[in-house]
């Protein structure tokens, strides 16, 4: 298995599995991911920072990361951090725990570019997923109600989020 950036080759791959994701979360959840526009995954493309992890030439999972999110961390945006959202996994490797591997990753790229957090948030309070993150490593930091969410996708408006935080420096200790 490798992570590595997403191409614009991969495009329907990336919306095939955001598709997926979203009818799973419409199934189980009150809130559900919005459909994305193309737009915004193109941005990403083009920046370096959708990525895919493949084994044998087949997306598994498609994630996206940011070194800045005001509307979601407010004043704790000025921490160094990388922030991840969107994490959309191939049902045929759900119970695989992609999530770690994006966490060794991710701890990885954030000490390659001079980050002390990797961060990602969840809308609504769903403790599998909590526990999930937290089995991973991340520290679950609560439950916040935004106040700038115009510029987030629609679902941000729907209930509070749980934030996470993962802290290199704890990690070293």
């Amino acid at each position: 298995m490798k992570i590595e950036n997403s191409t614009i080759v991969d495009l329907a791959s990336i919306f095939r599995l955001y598709g997926i994701a979203i009818a799973y979360q419409k199934e189980r959840y009150k809130v559900h991911w919005p459909i994305f526009e193309e737009s915004l995954v193109k941005g990403e493309i083009a920046e370096n920072r959708q990525w895919k992890i493949t084994e044998d030439g087949k997306i598994l999972a498609v994630f996206a990361t940011t070194f800045s999110d005001p509307d979601i961390w407010e004043e704790k945006n000025s921490d160094p951090s990388v922030y991840i959202h969107r994490i959309a996994t191939d049902p045929e490797v759900r119970g695989k725990n992609l999530v770690a591997k994006i966490v060794a990753w991710a701890k990885s790229h954030a000490a390659e570019n001079g980050k002390r957090y990797v961060r990602l948030d969840t809308v609504g309070e769903n403790k599998k997923l909590i526990d999930h993150y937290c089995k991973n490593g991340f520290t679950f930091l609560g439950m916040t109600t935004l106040k700038n969410v115009e510029q987030l996708p629609a679902h941000y408006r729907e209930d509070p989020v749980s934030l996470f935080e993962l802290d290199l420096e704890q990690q070293n200790d």
